[in-house]
């Protein structure tokens, strides 16, 4: 396997699809990594699938560095990416620069990833230009929910032509490839035609350069929760259950432990 790098990312365009899952913890991100994942992202998801979170917005940047240091731990080949979580850019470029350069230093993480488009231009070029690389993030971005009025499909009718400058705006800035969530098939597809970057979709169709999703998704582990765009290629949450029934039916039972599981 070889170690991904940012310039390794980056010149993938049009030679091969990318894969990026996320990741919160050393076992997972280790089996991740042995699959051979390009990229794991320690999402702000980690608020909502972890934490127990309504939404992204209370996640800190403690708790990132937290759980991104446990998975760069585990993680040998893959390019790991620490998300800034709401309010650690936004306020300023020189917070921007002080977080992103904290987030990077203390989780030892390859890239840190933020949301926003033109309004985020300034900022992510600050934080590129101190050689720290980022990751942009457009569509959909969660941590504007109350904005947008919920998990809605951005980019719509008359809102095409903003996503699209939002796009075009973040690769100007300098970022190595972007995030496309929620975004509709035909202008995730120009999108990606008109930028030199890497497109990672989340519900944004089949022609981006690569695709993500969030782990416990992907695993079947999200209970009811399942978007348009998650495919479940386990169902986890069923076997955990299943497992955890046996369990406790044979403790109260008194068949386990049983002799072979003894110390004599």
């Amino acid at each position: 396997m070889e170690q991904k790098t940012v310039p390794y990312i980056k010149d993938q365009k049009g030679k091969r699809k990318l894969t990026m899952l996320t990741a919160y913890d050393y076992i997972m991100a280790s089996i991740l990594d042995e699959q051979d994942v390009d990229m794991i992202l320690v999402g702000d998801s980690v608020g909502t699938t972890i934490l127990g979170y309504p939404n992204t917005i209370p996640v800190t940047i403690e708790e990132m560095i937290h759980h991104t240091k446990a998975v760069v731990k585990a993680t040998k080949n893959a390019l790991v990416i620490i998300d800034m979580p709401f309010m650690s850019y936004q306020e300023s470029v020189e917070q921007a620069k002080r977080n992103a350069g904290k987030m990077m230093k203390e989780s030892l993480a390859g890239a840190v990833k933020l949301e926003g488009g033109q309004n985020m231009k300034d900022t992510i070029k600050a934080i590129v230009d101190i050689d720290i690389p980022v990751i942009g993030h457009v569509g959909l971005t969660p941590q504007s929910i109350h904005r947008m009025g919920g998990y809605k499909v951005q980019g719509k009718g008359k809102e095409a032509e903003r996503l699209i400058q939002d796009a075009l705006a973040v690769e100007e800035a300098g970022v190595f490839c972007v995030v496309l969530e929620c975004v509709p098939r035909e202008l995730a597809k120009e999108i990606t035609g008109m930028l030199k970057i890497p497109t990672i979709g989340i519900g944004a169709g089949p022609d981006c350069d690569g695709q993500v999703l969030v782990i416990y998704d992907l695993l079947g582990l999200s209970g009811d929760f399942r978007p348009k765009f998650v495919k479940r290629y386990a169902n986890l949450k069923d076997e955990i259950s299943k497992a955890v029934k046996t369990y406790i039916g044979e403790v109260k039972e008194g068949t386990f432990p049983d002799d072979s599981h003894s110390f004599h």
